[in-house]
């Protein structure tokens, strides 16, 4: 059982073997001198390990009554104690000591402290002190594993609604209370930033039927849009015959008398004695790509520097070129998709810089401008995220396209206004100041994200 005491002051001495009978002879004296001062409840102390050097060990345990006789002890006698036994044994001993508390008394006895699993540190609470490790490894259950990784976003007072609402609703209010030295209460920036952009991407561009399509029982194109491919097909071919014989390459005769387009329900025939009698223009329409005819063979690179030109020679770019328009640009697409996330990634250290030469008197360090810069694109790709999953609920409930283009334009201008804000509140600068610093970084995030796609762009159709 445990007992009710005050804090233990544990005093572990190692002692030259030559001098140890004489030592035990002091200590038994100098305890009961200790149990004389007023607070000590009691002592006690017994031979521990020696030490690595050989020297035999003595701890003592003095147990006060609280506290404060124990801040009374250490500001009192404890220097006239500590000098009496350095005269006596001068150089003969070493000495240790330390506080413990109640958790370490089992029994009446004193208990070694707990250390970390990690990295040794003693334990004074649930947690270790020094790399934050949890004090006890355990197993848990599922339920216990699903509350853990979920129950932040039931808790109305979690680190993630602390952190989400205020970076929706209060601009530059992360930013200023993280410089400030409030931090423990929200989810570290870039924390925030992957996980709001992982979110947006998977939400605006995951398509299950694409990514999983193993998953899915294929679907067979009805009547209904059989017909409809038909009549767009038709419409496409009438659009080129007018062209051709606005062009003069085909007679207005010629154009008039263009079939018209089969079915693909019904049987299709390749035989030329198909196109004899068919007594017009036949248009066919290749699915996988298109009849034109692509311009790869007109690369020009004569008004390209000398150092891009050497690297995106004519053959080069005509390869490219060709690959990218093999299947209408689908996998270019697809590249370009996947290069979006590291290249918004790049633009942070970018951002940062123009802001750090900006306030060039603000006296702020690089990373405090690049804590700016992340929380405005954590906070762009929430309001984005926000932005797809109400187009896609309006979809599905029906409504208009008017209330989309309305969300879409209050999103566009809450942007601007939000960086606006947040400049104003972390950079505290008068409106007419804070007014052309904003310019100016609006413009360079259009040149800077130009400048990054075009570079994305690149990467992507040379990895085709």
């Amino acid at each position: 059982m445990s007992e009710n005491f005050g804090p233990v002051y544990e005093v572990t001495y190692n002692v030259d073997r030559g001098i140890i009978e004489d030592f035990d002879t002091w200590l038994g004296q100098h305890i009961e001198e200790m149990l004389g001062l007023p607070g000590i409840v009691r002592a006690s102390t017994y031979a521990a390990d020696d030490d690595e050097d050989g020297r035999p060990r003595r701890v003592t345990h003095y147990f006060f009554d609280s506290d404060t006789d124990l801040e009374n002890y250490l500001t009192g006698p404890a220097a006239a104690m500590r000098r009496s036994s350095e005269s006596l044994f001068a150089g003969q001993f070493e000495v240790a000591r330390r506080v413990l508390h109640e958790t370490n008394v089992i029994d009446g006895s004193v208990q070694p402290p707990e250390t970390c699993l990690n990295c040794n540190t003693t334990l004074t609470g649930q947690y270790c002190g020094e790399c934050g490790q949890r004090a006890r490894s355990r197993l848990i259950s599922i339920w216990e594993l699903l509350q853990e990784a979920f129950g932040d976003l039931f808790e109305l007072d979690s680190r993630v609604w602390r952190t989400l609402v205020p970076l929706m609703t209060r601009p530059g209010k992360l930013t200023r209370d993280y410089l400030q030295g409030r931090r423990a209460r929200f989810m570290p920036p870039f924390r925030t930033y992957l996980v709001l952009s992982i979110v947006f991407f998977l939400i605006a561009f995951f398509d299950p039927r694409d990514e999983l399509g193993i998953l899915f029982e294929p679907q067979e194109e009805t009547p209904a849009e059989a017909e409809a491919d038909v009549e767009s097909a038709n419409e496409i071919r009438d659009e080129i015959l007018q062209e051709l014989a606005a062009d003069g390459i085909i007679t207005t005769e010629e154009s008039a008398a263009g079939i018209e387009l089969e079915s693909p329900a019904e049987d299709q025939s390749d035989s030329p004695e198909d196109d004899e009698d068919s007594g017009g223009f036949n248009v066919t329409i290749d699915e996988g790509g298109t009849t034109a005819g692509s311009n790869c063979d007109d690369v020009d690179i004569g008004d390209m520097p000398d150092w891009m030109a050497s690297r995106l020679t004519a053959e080069r770019l005509k390869a490219v070129c060709e690959r990218v328009t093999a299947d209408d640009g689908k996998a270019f697409l697809g590249k370009l998709l996947d290069n979006v996330p590291a290249a918004l990634f790049i633009l942070l250290p970018l951002m940062a810089m123009i802001l750090k030469t900006l306030y060039p008197l603000s006296k702020r360090y690089y990373v405090e401008h690049l804590l700016f810069v992340v929380h405005f694109h954590a906070f762009v790709f929430l309001i984005l995220t926000l932005q797809v999953l109400f187009d896609r609920f309006i979809s599905f409930v029906g409504f208009t396209d008017t209330a989309s283009a309305i969300t879409v334009f209050a999103v566009s201008l809450y942007i601007p206004v939000y960086l606006y804000k947040s400049m104003r509140r972390v950079y505290e600068q008068g409106h007419w100041l804070n007014s052309m610093k904003f310019s100016v970084l609006l413009l360079s995030y259009f040149a800077g994200l130009a400048l990054i796609f075009v570079f994305a762009a690149l990467f992507a159709a040379f990895s085709i």
